[in-house]
């Protein structure tokens, strides 16, 4: 077990409890509903049960970070190009600026500057990360022991910009929910992969 591997497993230790806390959330609350209710309502600021989510969120985001913190040399003994891991770590960090201090205003609202931020840090979160999946794919396509995850890597940012643009136009739709699950879902099977990846690799 070498540094990598305990990165790796950070990485894959975050789509999990991020995904076990919105699973957690349909069953511990009666009115939070998979099909309508976003993730982020779970920690809006009068949620119920939100200091029990907010540890979930915190706890993702920052083992994400963490793994992204050595994600350059731990692909492909750090040769290639830093862009796609740069933009990871941006990302991450927003993430974990969003879970620690810009919760959804109070009914998963957003009106106050703090509900804004939220709204705005994620959607560049998003943006960031989709664009290190395709760095990603540039730095690794030729690389043989990583060449097949290039390819998932492309075709996972397309899926995901597919899902972003469905969520924008259904952001007031009574099925939102569930087509941000399918969207976030894809985000953290990414992640999954990209830390086996490593782990496997190192």
């Amino acid at each position: 077990m070498n540094l990598f591997h305990l990165l790796a497993i950070s990485g894959m230790l975050s789509p999990i409890i991020y995904t076990v806390m919105w699973i957690l959330g349909g069953i511990l609350l009666p009115d939070y509903s998979h099909i309508r209710d976003d993730v982020s309502t779970l920690m809006a600021v009068d949620a119920p049960r939100k200091k029990l989510f907010d540890k979930f969120i915190i706890s993702s985001s920052t083992l994400l970070f963490v793994f992204y913190l050595g994600l350059h040399w731990g692909v492909n003994n750090g040769e290639g190009s830093i862009i796609g891991p740069v933009l990871f770590v941006i990302s991450g960090f927003l993430g974990m600026l969003v879970a620690l201090f810009f919760p959804l205003d109070a009914g998963g609202e957003i009106t106050t500057t703090r509900g804004k931020m939220h709204l705005v840090l994620i959607s560049i979160s998003g943006i960031l990360t989709t664009a290190g999946m395709v760095a990603m794919w540039f730095r690794l396509e030729s690389v043989v022991e990583w060449s097949t995850f290039a390819t998932f890597s492309l075709i996972t940012a397309i899926v995901s910009l597919i899902l972003v643009v469905a969520s924008s136009f259904t952001a007031t739709k009574s099925y939102f929910g569930l087509v941000e699950r399918f969207m976030v879902s894809t985000y953290q099977v990414y992640y999954f992969v990209l830390a086996l990846m490593v782990f496997l690799t190192n």
